[in-house]
């Protein structure tokens, strides 16, 4: 019986010993996401946070979203914030996330797919607010928050007013060692994954009298070299800058979860490395006379990803993250290693862009596009005379080239100015000729497919006349006209497009076209690339079936009259576009060379066509070449054979 039980109360002790091990794991963060139901009106947030940890609650109701409570170490917030300044529609439902890092002493909400930071997070505080725990079920609503899941477990599908989470306090310092040691992994956010939870750090520097700057360094973390670490450098301008203070704080971050910028819907296209905040208390510190230098120590990152020095903003909203490149200069040490140099106080990172990548030789590209524009626009001007004097033949083409002329020629003119106008008009003038820029390009476009389906016409439907011109200008001048409306309507299409050079990450080139958004790239995707196919498919049907019909005649075996023949309707139905397709591989760089002289080049190969066949018609005088009085070699290649 004694054995028995001393066995029992082994087993006893054994679960009192697990149990207890069991609970003494903190619940360390917080993520709650639901759906908020509400009216179609006006919709407000409203935020109600005071230091302490006793709970907080997140309500809503039919305009309004609620979060209230005591759970910082050193965040107080009292304000009413209109959701329609952060661009959110107004629609029924709106799907929002909560996530709370008691060791950052940060709050963020997910609202609409914007990212508010409601407490912005700091070093490790004295005391942390964890084990944050669902209070109980909330009265059922009409309005209210539906669907609501903590850390990805569904609570309930029911519409609650509420949710209210009851926490307990820990003290900070044990409870950050307790996690460098690598006992524990938590998962911030989602959609970021499992990381390792590594607590920020803190360094105080007291810049006294004769202050000749200081190097501050990380504390080393496991695994990680001291010569790995980030180094801030403190310059003596800043001593001088800052009037009610001689103390500086270098704040490091370990986990840079919570500052990654994701687009909706598609995998990060730019990855945060690296996190420093650097403050004076009570100041703004800007336009240093020396600047301050960061040592951003980084894995290996490779050539094809730019790399950029940035600064989070907070002039513009302080809510929401706004990495800004402005102040501050990116040199490359090598691919474990970038330093910026900042003429200012705030947080900074270094932001790695994953796609669109770099480009190579973009200088050399850029000038030859540039001076390709002005060629052809001069060579459009001479086209549309030139025509214009033709007209008197009555031919039926003329209408269709002076069509093409004029959109080929527009567009040149604003490409050749887009980069300047965005450097000079920044981003509302962007709207306006990003918009003309799409225009005049998929006009050029409609352009060289009349072209292709008149000279159709020609070769198939001999006997039957060809539209009007009319027809023609409403086709390849207004039907363009539509889908830059609507897509102009949804906005956020056009503005100011970055295009980043290989060999200068840090200065990317400005342009006016569609932004780098996923909305914009598949507006980009439906419109500019299905009609380079069509046109591209369709044009070289085309000049086949024209060597099919013409490879027969006399004029066909004159090795002049062949080339200009078949280069000269190349000209006219834009083949060279489809080169486009052709950007990939060991190739790709000889490619995109010749597409863009091909392209650039256009207008200018167009007026060379008219110039030698009028120079042909010259030579022929009065030979069947030259007789006919549409003044086109084509038109009189394709006329039908007489019969005998």
């Amino acid at each position: 019986m004694e054995p028995l039980l001393t066995a029992g109360l082994r087993a006893a002790l054994v679960f009192i010993l697990l149990l207890s091990a069991g609970t003494s794991e903190h619940d360390l963060y917080l993520s709650f996401c639901g759906t908020w139901r509400h009216d179609s009106g006006a919709l407000s947030l409203i935020v109600n946070l005071s230091t302490g940890c006793s709970e907080i609650s997140i309500s809503a109701g039919q305009s309004s979203l609620s979060i209230d409570g005591q759970i910082t170490a050193g965040c107080s917030r009292s304000e009413v914030i209109p959701l329609k300044q952060l661009g959110l529609k107004s629609q029924e439902e709106t799907r929002f996330c909560l996530y709370w890092e008691p060791l950052l002493d940060q709050l963020k909400l997910q609202v609409g797919g914007k990212n508010l930071s409601l407490c912005w997070p700091r070093s490790v505080q004295g005391l942390c607010c964890t084990d944050l725990s669902n209070s109980g079920k909330a009265p059922v609503a009409i309005y209210g928050i539906t669907d609501g899941t903590i850390k990805n477990d569904l609570f309930t599908h029911e519409t609650l007013e509420a949710y209210k989470f009851i926490g307990g306090s820990i003290d900070c310092k044990s409870l950050c060692d307790q996690q460098s040691r690598g006992s524990t992994h938590i998962n911030v956010d989602p959609a970021v994954g499992n990381v390792e939870h590594l607590c920020a750090h803190s360094s105080e520097v007291d810049m006294k009298e004769g202050f000749r700057g200081h190097n501050v360094t990380a504390a080393a973390t496991k695994g990680v070299p001291a010569e790995s670490s980030t180094t801030v450098h403190l310059p003596p301008a800043l001593k001088t800058a800052a009037t009610k203070t001689s103390k500086v704080v270098c704040t490091f971050f370990n986990n840079n979860s919570l500052f990654q910028i994701r687009p909706r819907g598609l995998s990060p296209s730019v990855r945060v490395v690296g996190m420093v905040g650097i403050t004076v208390e009570n100041e703004v510190i800007a336009n240093l006379s020396e600047p301050i230098t960061i040592d951003f120590h980084h894995d290996v990152i490779p050539q094809l990803h730019s790399k950029k020095c940035v600064s989070w903003d907070t002039r513009k909203d302080p809510l929401q993250v706004n990495w800004l490149a402005d102040g501050c200069e990116t040199r490359q040490k090598g691919a474990k290693h970038t330093e910026c140099l900042c003429n200012h106080l705030t947080y900074f990172s270094v932001l790695v862009q994953m796609e669109p990548r770099p480009v190579r030789h973009l200088l050399a590209l850029t000038t030859i596009t540039s001076l390709g524009c002005a060629v052809s626009v001069i060579s459009c001007v001479a086209v549309f005379i030139f025509l214009c004097r033709k007209r008197r033949c009555k031919e039926q083409s003329i209408p269709i080239h002076m069509g093409l002329a004029v959109s080929l020629g527009l567009l040149n003119l604003l490409f050749f100015f887009t980069g300047v106008l965005a450097n000079v008009g920044g981003e509302r003038l962007c709207v306006w000729v990003g918009a003309g820029l799409h225009y005049t390009l998929l006009s050029s476009f409609t352009w060289m497919g009349v072209e292709v389906f008149h000279t159709f016409w020609m070769v198939h439907v001999v006997f039957s006349p060809s539209p009007k011109a009319c027809v023609w200008n409403l086709v390849g001048f207004a039907l363009p006209a539509l889908p830059v409306f609507i897509l102009a309507a949804v906005r956020d299409i056009y503005g100011v497009r970055e295009v980043v050079p290989s060999d200068d990450v840090s200065n990317p080139y400005r342009m006016c076209w569609m932004k780098d958004t996923p909305k914009a790239l598949l507006a980009h995707y439906f419109t500019n690339m299905t009609a380079v196919a069509v046109l591209v498919i369709s044009g070289l049907v085309m000049l086949f079936l024209v060597y099919r019909k013409i490879r027969i005649r006399d004029e066909w075996r004159q090795n002049r009259v062949a080339f200009l023949s078949i280069w000269g309707l190349s000209c006219l139905y834009g083949t060279s576009w489809g080169l486009t397709f052709l950007d990939f591989g060991p190739l790709s760089d000889v490619i995109l060379f010749l597409s863009c002289v091909l392209n650039a080049f256009q207008g200018f190969f167009l007026m060379l066509r008219f110039y030698m066949l009028a120079w042909m018609r010259k030579q022929a005088g009065g030979s069947a070449l030259g007789s006919t009085s549409t003044g086109s070699t084509r038109q009189h290649m394709l006329q039908a054979p007489e019969k005998s």
